[in-house]
């Protein structure tokens, strides 16, 4: 008879202290120029979906907001930001470097490593499922090629060979593109780093996946671009908010991974794709298609570039996942012209890519080897995604997208409002997780998505621990 009155009142204070929450990051990004004077906010339907809120904790959000005179409410149309409304200066804080350094306390806390603890947020396969690459076996290949090269800087655009290799790569998943095309980069993230320092003016506004990939927004705050998420559905973009950021911003970049999304595991439908690329046609938009699962999907998946020939997108690809992460190769394929002034760039910033790691690269995709190991490589994937879902669906968790394959689940677990608290109580257990409030624009907002990595999430100690935080939290 005492549980109603003590748990109404506690319910009640959640539901206000997640409102607070809503209405601070919404009066920051107004502050910030995410949303300008005149600018018509979200709606309830779109922030409660894309958070995972109930409408009522929205309505009390922008109910703050009008009583500290941020915001309007107008009758039929929504709520809209104020004329008086004026974003603070950015630069009053700490500087691009410090607005960015957020992000690399998370890369740092995610690049930990201890030999008795268990990663389920990782970011890359598990090192067993890669061994079978066997990179012991290639170095005196590798200096067959060519000895004297391997003392001289390389070419601007990289090892010549292997860009060829991966013209008939890219011919595997429909993308028609000549070795010009290719420039290649220490890894995945340089090829991001480059285009932004191209295209990406101090203050330009960029569209990217929400939630989405998290060093992508460190760099881009280290540019002091504005960042605007578009959200993420498990067919892929939503396509309504994206139309109307486009409307609103005019950004020209939009930053996005059709497959193996990470962190959601979704893979974007053929009908999405199609309309993004009309909607890049439609309002001038250049689409930025990073693909490091590449080697873990069918090639036949629908992909931006392969339906657009690298017309309006720029494809971003990567060794590290597939390979090894420590040989840090990545290319980025576009328009001839483009990739010249990239590669340009490219030598002006960091001279030349490793030849010795392209080289090893090119040994290896040369051998038989390489197909035997990518074969074993997405029957490993295929197992442990069917594993992990079976797992989550078991303790009642609900998860995001359920594609025969992908590296990331996005779940959420019952009675856990905020990952974080997960995240806690996974770590007194030595397990690490990943959060969902990492992977988003917004980091101030709680989620109760965390993204979990297949191949960890089987290891027994995960489900043993799991089962014991939600009988103590429930």
């Amino acid at each position: 008879m005492n549980f109603m009155p003590k748990s109404a009142p506690q319910a009640t204070s959640k539901t206000t202290t997640i409102a607070a929450t809503l209405a601070s990051s919404l009066e920051r990004q107004i502050a910030e120029g995410a949303f300008r004077a005149g600018d018509k906010l979200p709606s309830l339907r779109e922030l409660a979906e894309l958070h995972g809120f109930a409408k009522n904790t929205v309505v009390a959000a922008f109910e703050l907001l009008v009583a500290r005179g941020i915001v309007e409410p107008r009758r039929g149309s929504g709520y809209f930001v104020l004329d008086q409304a004026k974003p603070k200066a950015a630069e009053e804080e700490t500087g691009s470097l410090g607005r960015a350094m957020d992000i690399v306390w998370l890369m740092r806390e995610q690049l930990k490593w201890e030999a008795d603890q268990l990663s389920v947020g990782d970011g890359f396969p598990p090192v067993e499922w890669l061994a079978g690459a066997r990179l012991d076996k290639y170095h005196h290949k590798v200096v067959r090629t060519g000895l004297g090269a391997l003392f001289r800087y390389g070419s601007r655009f990289g090892y010549e060979p292997l860009r060829h290799h991966l013209v008939r790569k890219l011919a595997d998943l429909g993308i028609g593109a000549e070795a010009r095309q290719i420039v290649l980069t220490h890894g995945a993230n340089e090829a991001m780093d480059i285009v932004i320092r191209y295209f990406v003016p101090p203050g330009g506004t960029v569209l990217t996946d929400d939630p989405g990939y998290y060093p992508l927004f460190g760099k881009l705050k280290l540019g002091s671009a504005r960042i605007v998420g578009v959200p993420r559905l498990a067919d892929g973009p939503d396509l309504e908010i994206l139309e109307q950021l486009l409307v609103t911003h005019r950004p020209r970049l939009f930053f996005t991974q059709s497959v193996g999304h990470n962190p959601t595991g979704s893979d974007i439908s053929a009908a999405k794709a199609f309309r993004v690329l009309q909607l890049a046609e439609k309002y001038d938009l250049l689409l930025v298609e990073n693909d490091p699962l590449a080697d873990f999907k069918p090639m036949s998946m629908p992909r931006l570039s392969s339906l657009d020939q690298l017309s309006r997108t720029i494809y971003i690809g990567s060794f590290s996942k597939s390979f090894s992460a420590a040989l840090r190769v990545g290319f980025i394929a576009c328009s001839a012209d483009l990739a010249s002034d990239l590669a340009d760039l490219k030598a002006l910033i960091h001279v030349s890519s490793s030849e010795y790691c392209e080289r090893t690269v090119d040994v290896i995709l040369s051998e038989g080897h390489y197909q035997r190991h990518l074969a074993s490589l997405r029957v490993r994937i295929t197992e442990a995604t069917s594993k992990a879902v079976r797992l989550f669906e078991a303790v009642g968790g609900e998860v995001f997208a359920k594609p025969p394959q992908t590296l990331y689940l996005w779940a959420a677990l019952p009675g856990i409002p905020d990952s974080l608290r997960l995240a806690e109580e996974m770590r007194a257990e030595k397990i690490v997780s990943a959060p969902g409030k990492i992977f988003c624009v917004d980091a101030s907002l709680p989620s109760r998505w965390s993204r979990f990595n297949v191949g960890a999430v089987t290891d027994p100690r995960f489900a043993k621990a799991l089962r014991s935080i939600l009988r103590r939290l429930g």
